[in-house]
């Protein structure tokens, strides 16, 4: 009778040692995959939530998360407006949820629908908007072409179409200085 309860106590300190082990372990390894998630992928699991970004020149962007890229996300303001926003601008993020989504694998399409890839959208469509850069400052025209690194935009008045007429002057601007470009519509502030 005593054998038995010694080895009953015996399998019971056992059993309890490698839950712990295992605990810890998972635990670990929770942090460990915890630490591989990009900001974008975090983000990720928050479309559809309003979020309010804090940008590096742009100071507070809000609106809901329509969209996440590989470097960029897509927020809709209260009046229905895109923003373009550049994750390397991005200082803090509130309003996240609980949930990541799960990492893009390198050689996925949807990782290489890049910022510059959304800025070549922007020139084929010809549209005004404002570009904010990383410094606060903000400049008005249309995207006429995207390098490997740089965007080109004819700068002219908001309320002006592109003509070249209308164009003040074409800024090359470093694609990692972009933090946010807005589409100017009418009614825009």
């Amino acid at each position: 009778m005593r054998w038995q309860q010694l080895f009953a106590d015996l399998q019971a300190q056992f059993e309890a040692a490698e839950d712990a082990e295992a605990r810890a372990e998972w635990a670990s390894r929770a942090r460990a995959e915890m630490g591989a998630v990009r900001l974008a992928d975090r983000l990720g699991g928050s479309v559809g939530a309003h979020l309010t970004l804090t940008c590096r020149g742009a100071g507070r962007v809000s609106g809901v998360l329509a969209e996440t890229g590989s470097d960029w996300l897509l927020l809709t303001d209260d009046r229905g407006r895109d923003q373009l926003v550049s994750v390397a601008a991005v200082r803090a993020v509130g309003g996240l949820g609980r949930l990541s989504a799960m990492p893009e694998e390198e050689g996925s399409v949807r990782a290489r629908l890049d910022l510059r890839r959304a800025l070549r959208g922007l020139a084929r469509d010809r549209s005004a908007v404002q570009v904010v850069l990383d410094d606060g400052t903000a400049l008005t025209g249309t995207v006429d072409r995207v390098g490997a690194d740089y965007v080109e935009l004819a700068e002219h008045a908001a309320d002006e179409p592109r003509r070249s007429g209308a164009v003040r002057s074409v800024q090359a601007v470093v694609i990692g200085a972009v933090a946010v470009v807005r589409p100017l519509l009418p009614g825009w502030d």
